[in-house]
């Protein structure tokens, strides 16, 4: 590790470590208490800030032992003193190494982000039946990965092909650091393969977008309830025989942004409703959060890529039975593993990288 980089680290821990402390003192103060928004969002920054706050005085002591030993081993004048203090510096220099892993990792992460279950949106994108039939091999996928991950799996709204394909679903998934396995999943799938249909044995080219929406808390939207219009009809498709007979089917529009989210998979309209609401709440939120990136400089955003929808992420080549992530270089994976949920080493590497392009931009944004 740099020392020049070391330096920067710390002055950055520094700065954290000052804002923790000013935290802590306002939110020790009776009119903050009283506050409820003001508290709610400073609890909020203070559980966000602690994990750096907890590296500050380890580190801090370390490059401190550094410094001494390093004076030590400049007034050396016997063979045996200095040996004595080349081991201490190389403890140090270790146990310093491991204390800037540890920060770097966690100047990257956002556990508040982490921590939250995810909806999944899958959408049938360019290739007709072929690439509806291969948003249900993604939607198999994904309640695989659940599976493994004992995690829980919901359905909230489905619209099915005429073949039997997914033309659009919504995976409600909730569980243990859900949106930290699967943030990487958002962009353009693309899956090559002859279609069943095929005669010719010709390979045919079809993709499906997946967005993944953190699910959010109802204080962090705000929205005027005025804003929201709210649509019964009846329930069409699988199942339909029951539901065509009541309006179950619930389509909420909201108004400024054009959101419009449907569900129709519960045979009770409340319960549709509340669905469709937590569907509505993480749009907006996303909504909100691609604005504020859409100001951020090109220059700082990942190498692993922005997270935009319309980005190309990922190939599935049947016939050469492998899976390619447009992220990563020089690596495949097998296409039998990954289409059954065993996204383990994928996303390993996915968030290696990640985290590597996130660190080089905050050392030199820190150097600069």
């Amino acid at each position: 590790m740099d020392t020049r980089n070391s330096e920067k680290i710390f002055s950055y821990l520094e700065k954290i470590h000052a804002r923790f402390e000013q935290i802590s003192a306002e939110l020790s103060l009776a009119e903050t208490v009283h506050q409820q928004k003001k508290f709610r969002e400073l609890s909020k920054e203070l559980f966000a800030l602690k994990p750096l706050e907890e590296k500050y005085y380890p580190l801090k002591k370390n490059l401190l032992r550094l410094h001494d030993a390093a004076g030590m081993l400049a007034a050396a004048e016997e063979k045996e003193m200095t040996d004595l203090v080349q081991e201490e510096l190389a403890v140090l220099n270790q146990e310093k190494e491991a204390l800037i892993a540890a920060v770097e990792i966690l100047m990257v992460s956002d556990r508040s982000e982490d921590s939250r279950n995810a909806f999944l949106e899958i959408r049938a994108g360019a290739g007709g039946d072929e690439a509806s039939l291969f948003a249900s091999d993604l939607l198999r996928m994904y309640t695989r990965v659940a599976e493994r991950k004992k995690w829980q799996a919901e359905i909230i709204s489905t619209t099915i092909s005429g073949i039997g394909g997914i033309k659009e679903v919504i995976l409600y998934i909730k569980g243990t650091e859900v949106n930290k396995f699967l943030k990487f999943e958002s962009g353009v799938h693309r899956v090559q393969r002859v279609p069943a249909t095929e005669a010719s044995g010709r390979i045919h080219t079809s993709t499906v977008t997946v967005a993944v929406l953190p699910e959010v808390e109802d204080v962090e939207v705000d929205f005027n309830p005025k804003d929201i219009r709210i649509d019964t009809y009846a329930a069409s498709g699988p199942g339909g025989q029951h539901v065509n007979k009541t309006e179950s089917a619930i389509r909420v529009t909201h108004i400024p942004s054009g959101i419009v989210v449907t569900c129709q998979d519960e045979k009770s309209q409340h319960k549709n409703k509340d669905k469709a609401l937590k569907v509505l709440k993480a749009r907006l939120f996303e909504h909100e959060k691609s604005k504020q990136e859409e100001s951020i400089a090109q220059s700082r955003k990942s190498q692993v890529g922005s997270g935009e929808r319309s980005e190309k992420i990922r190939t599935y080549n049947f016939p050469q039975s492998r899976v390619t992530d447009h992220r990563i270089n020089g690596r495949n994976f097998n296409i039998g593993f990954i289409i059954d949920g065993d996204l383990d080493d994928l996303v390993a590497e996915l968030t290696e990288s990640h985290v590597r392009a996130q660190i080089e931009q905050k050392i030199k944004s820190m150097i600069a």
